[in-house]
């Protein structure tokens, strides 16, 4: 049997590829930090320790030699590093990076979001073949171009499949852009202010459809740069109209044109000026890739998950890295002022 190793195995990406990799007839080995395993797993998968920081613990997960790492907490050349130098334990490797590398044709990229005309300006779709943020230590942008760099320039003769998701969703998310609509759903919001109104478009990628990409890599080792996103790219405003299907809620949407007002009015976890659009060809052409599951056909178990980690507690508690990036996400004084003052 056919032996994989799947660091970061009991993070959102992490539980379903272990369950494809079990399906496919894998001998899985679950690495995390506390070595704890996910209740669904199948009881032949071996749960262990690992911190990532110690080399010599990562090659005693690998041991003598594996067919596959699947890698989904590499973040820097380090961490690239760490796995060419087990490059003749070792067939193949699959690590997953992000649509944050990518830079237009003028530079800017998502570390330049937030700088005059800093937007990047992206074809639709992007393809893998567009440019890239200069590899770095300076941002996670800049750190994940150099692991993506060591990786497909290794000399060690390792394959590794590097697949780049957008905004990743489902489950046990630390970073969960869904809980936006959920918990203004749950906290009564009838009215959502979007701004852009509500057009913006950042690709979605379900964990289970990174999962299935992951799943095909692993049966077909080579070098590549694959994009790994769901069949479409919906817009904030259809977001909010599914997780409201989903919920049996009915909302308005109150759009309006630019960013957001005074920095939080119309905010959520998809705005843009422009879309950020991934083109699928490429895994379709080479790995035969069809979707598992679509936008919409993921949304419940989000939406049973979410509801359910609100009820535990409050979201910034349950979720800080989110309140870091948005702190200002459910500024309701706020909106309501600027729809008391529309009314006027």
């Amino acid at each position: 049997m056919k032996r994989a190793v799947v660091i970061g195995a009991n993070g959102q990406i992490g539980r379903p590829v272990v369950d494809a990799l079990v399906r496919d007839g894998w001998e899985v080995t679950a690495a995390t930090r506390g070595g704890g395993r996910s209740a669904a797993w199948d009881e032949g998968v071996r749960a262990v320790p690992l911190d990532r920081a110690d080399d010599d613990a990562l090659g005693a997960v690998v041991g003598d030699g594996c067919d596959l790492v699947v890698d989904l907490v590499g973040y820097d050349a380090v961490h690239a590093r760490q796995l060419t130098a087990l490059a003749g334990r070792i067939g193949s490797a699959v690590v997953i990076s992000t649509v944050a590398v990518y830079a237009d044709d003028a530079g800017r990229g998502f570390d330049t979001m937030d700088e005059l005309d800093g937007c990047p300006d992206f074809p639709v779709p992007i393809p893998e073949t567009q440019a890239t943020v200069r590899p770095g230590d300076a941002t996670y942008a800049t750190r994940k171009s150099a692991l993506e760099h060591e990786l497909l320039t290794n000399e060690a003769g390792l394959p590794v499949t590097v697949l780049r998701p957008g905004a990743v969703h489902g489950p046990h998310s630390r970073l969960p852009r869904e809980l936006y609509f959920v918990k203004r759903n749950l906290d009564g919001r009838r009215t959502r202010v979007l701004a852009f109104r509500g057009g913006t478009r950042f690709h979605t990628a379900s964990a289970y459809n990174v999962a299935e990409l992951v799943r095909l890599a692993a049966a077909r080792p080579g070098t590549r740069v694959l994009n790994a996103c769901d069949p479409q790219a919906p817009t904030a405003e259809e977001i909010g109209a599914a997780i409201d299907s989903v919920m049996g809620v009915k909302t308005e949407t109150a759009p309006f044109d630019g960013p957001p007002h005074e920095g939080s009015v119309g905010l959520n976890p998809w705005a843009g000026p422009r879309p950020v659009v991934c083109d699928m060809a490429a895994a379709e052409r080479e790995l035969g890739y069809h979707p598992v599951v679509s936008y919409e056909e993921s949304l419940p178990e989000t939406v049973e998950w979410l509801t359910a980690e609100l009820r535990a507690g409050d979201w910034d508690e349950r979720f800080p890295l989110l309140a870091r990036a948005y702190p200002e996400l459910f500024n309701y004084a706020a909106e309501d002022a600027l729809l008391g003052a529309r009314q006027t």
